[in-house]
């Protein structure tokens, strides 16, 4: 077992400098292959039978007795730009230096024998001086262990308790645990299966209701949302004299982190905290948090919420003052340096950016205030705002393969190349190179990953890839904001047939219906791919409502043509919607913003224009390109509660 633990500890250090975060390429019918190596964040595991699976830590610096100070909120971007220099070399530095747990700690509980199976990694174990201690069932004195951690939040005692994600065994534990604590709010941080390894043990039931011990837990709803699903259980403790008054609790479960690295971006954890925030009733227990060992994503998210409720009363953050505090109370917490950099990364974000959601009710006032002058000068707060999200770094260096010279001729506008971690990749041609490349991005919607496909209007030469993008990625919507041609400019290829049908390589195109409604023209079409002659309908909203030059003078155009499409998803099944103007930026990104926007206003009463368009052009360069596409946005959503108050159009 140690010769085993010590080669793939070896291995994992080889690989470590490699490792940026997770790179999926995305091929067509959703099989991924991975462009690097790496290891998992959360699961840094040696290759062993799951009996034996132990969770490999990293090494620690011989500096370890560094102490770091306290950051003024104010020096946050220049200490991040510092640390991160050099492939975050600083950052490195500094996570080394923690202390790796409390000197004097013991585990004697975790490690007695009755105790050891319920421990998901044999090395990590809850300290006995600050573990959860459970009820003691029939006398058994080891009933009363589980393998979870008190710990502090910035000011409150025993703010959360750390876990382990729970194992088939120890789930009646967990719901005890749950029970007897007076939790409301459970966090989970991890799938079930990552890398087709066990991470956890499902500890709820789909639908219905289940009895873990004594414990009967029972659906009553649930969310689903691109970045998190909410479900919320009714939880009735069944004691052997009379069942206790049932409790309602709030399980929320973050789905974007990787099984390597951190989030990309830490814009959908803090939209995630502040739900956790908003969750949890004033006078409940403990939130728990869990991932699979309950130290990495778990001690990543703690931080952030301490660190964050500390950055306004003290106007600075202690992010390695505060893990080496918490890891006196549960070993290990942060378990990379990766982590730890997306600590500061997330606390910079909010620093930078604020919370920007509204209550829909608040917009007009808000718009009000946007559009007012500042009294220095004549910038108004609109413009303010619009230039923070075009300050946005453009990533060039992750612009490969748009940029290889066979593809250059395949892009519209040189400009708007699409990401290599979220391009349309189609299935290479047979001998021929460079076929799998298409000037489009996969786009997150409100509820699902890769909702859209943000592309530019096809060219002559691109027609059949637009076409084999279609049927590959099994699109049933196209949406067009352009006309052929505007100001006598060439703005997009005609891709679909007049009449009749047309051929395009392997793919014919049938029109069987045009429809011209107020603002836009709706056709159906066949698609066929002739080698195998199987069909698909396709259905084309194509936007008239935009003008030449600005944007549209009013947003029910543009509330009509969402709500269109979104009725066709509906029936057709929730395959990625194919967006276009022409270079596939401008009108493409404020569609998709708004479609996002107006769906979570109508489930959540909530709007985010600036982190929405921001998401938007962290995914595709240049999304939402004018500060008047910008404040058409704002303007369609208040549109949209003026005119649909009850949100009628979109049920």
């Amino acid at each position: 077992m140690r010769k085993n633990s010590f080669s793939s500890f070896r291995w994992l250090k080889n690989q470590r400098k490699a490792v940026v975060t997770t790179v999926d390429k995305k091929i067509p019918n959703g099989i991924r292959e991975e462009q690097e190596l790496g290891y998992s964040s959360e699961s840094l595991y040696t290759i062993v039978p799951p009996e034996q699976q132990t969770v490999v830590l990293l090494p620690r610096s011989p500096s370890a007795s560094k102490t770091y100070f306290p950051i003024p909120v104010d020096h946050l971007e220049e200490e991040y730009r510092l640390r991160s220099a050099d492939d975050g070399k600083l950052f490195r530095e500094e996570y080394n230096s923690l202390p790796g747990g409390n000197a004097q700690g013991t585990y004697e509980e975790a490690n007695k024998d009755e105790n050891k199976e319920k421990n998901r990694y044999p090395n990590i174990l809850p300290y006995d001086h600050s573990r959860v201690v459970l009820t003691q069932l029939d006398g058994n004195p080891c009933s009363d262990y589980v393998n979870a951690s008190y710990i502090d939040g910035y000011t409150e005692k025993n703010k959360f308790i750390a876990a382990q994600g729970p194992k088939e065994d120890t789930v009646a534990d967990f719901w005890r645990m749950i029970w007897e604590q007076k939790v409301s709010t459970v966090v989970m941080l991890t799938n079930l299966k990552e890398r087709k390894e066990d991470k956890c043990y499902q500890y709820w039931p789909d639908q219905g209701c289940w009895t873990y011990g004594n414990v009967r837990v029972a659906v009553e709803d649930f969310t689903v949302l691109v970045d998190y699903t909410i479900r919320k259980f009714c939880v009735q403790y069944q004691a052997s004299d009379a069942a206790k008054t049932p409790r309602l609790v709030t399980q929320l479960h973050f789905t974007s982190w990787p099984d390597f690295g951190v989030p990309f971006s830490p814009i959908g954890m803090l939209k995630f905290l502040k739900k956790v925030k908003a969750v949890n009733p004033p006078f409940a227990g403990p939130i728990v948090v869990h991932c699979s060992a309950g130290v990495g994503r778990t001690g990543t998210f703690i931080v952030i919420d301490a660190m964050i409720d500390m950055m306004h009363p003290e106007q600075k953050v202690d992010v390695f003052g505060f893990v080496s505090k918490i890891r006196e109370q549960r070993s290990q917490l942060i378990q990379t340096d990766m982590q730890y950099s997306f600590v500061y990364q997330a606390l910079l974000e909010y620093y930078l950016y604020g919370d920007t959601e509204l209550d829909v009710s608040s917009l007009e006032g808000h718009l009000h205030k946007l559009h007012n002058t500042f009294a220095n000068g004549d910038r108004v707060g609109l413009e303010e705002e619009f230039k923070k999200l075009t300050n946005m770094r453009i990533m060039k260096e992750n612009m490969r393969t748009g940029n290889l010279p066979a593809n250059m001729k395949k892009n519209r506008v040189l400009q708007i190349i699409p990401y290599d971690f979220n391009r349309v990749i189609l299935s290479m041609r047979r001998g021929q190179e460079f076929t799998d490349y298409i000037n489009a991005s996969f786009i997150d919607g409100y509820r699902q990953k890769d909702y859209f496909i943000a592309t530019q209007g096809p060219l002559t030469h691109t027609v059949e890839d637009f076409w084999r993008m279609v049927w590959e990625w099994k699109c049933h919507s196209i949406v067009m904001l352009t006309e052929l041609q505007e100001r006598e400019q060439d703005k997009c290829c005609q891709y679909w047939p007049m009449e009749d049908s047309v051929t395009y390589g392997d793919y014919a195109v049938e029109l069987k219906g045009d429809t011209l409604c107020e603002t836009f023209s709706l056709r159906d079409m066949v698609l066929t791919f002739v080698p195998e002659k199987q069909t698909r309908m396709i259905r084309h909203f194509h936007f008239h409502g935009w003008p030449e030059i600005g944007i549209p003078a009013e947003g029910k155009g543009m509330i009509d043509i969402i709500a269109a499409v979104q009725r066709q998803q509906q029936q057709s099944g929730n395959h990625p919607i194919v967006v276009h103007c022409s270079a596939g930026a401008g009108r493409t990104g404020t569609f998709i913003a708004l479609s996002n926007i107006l769906e979570r206003v109508k489930a959540e009463g909530l709007l985010d224009v600036f982190q929405t368009v921001k998401s938007l052009r962290m995914q595709r360069p240049h999304m939402v390109q004018t500060v008047e596409q910008y404040d058409f946005c704002y303007r369609v959503v208040q549109d949209f509660v003026d005119i649909f108050s009850d949100y009628a159009n979109f049920k």
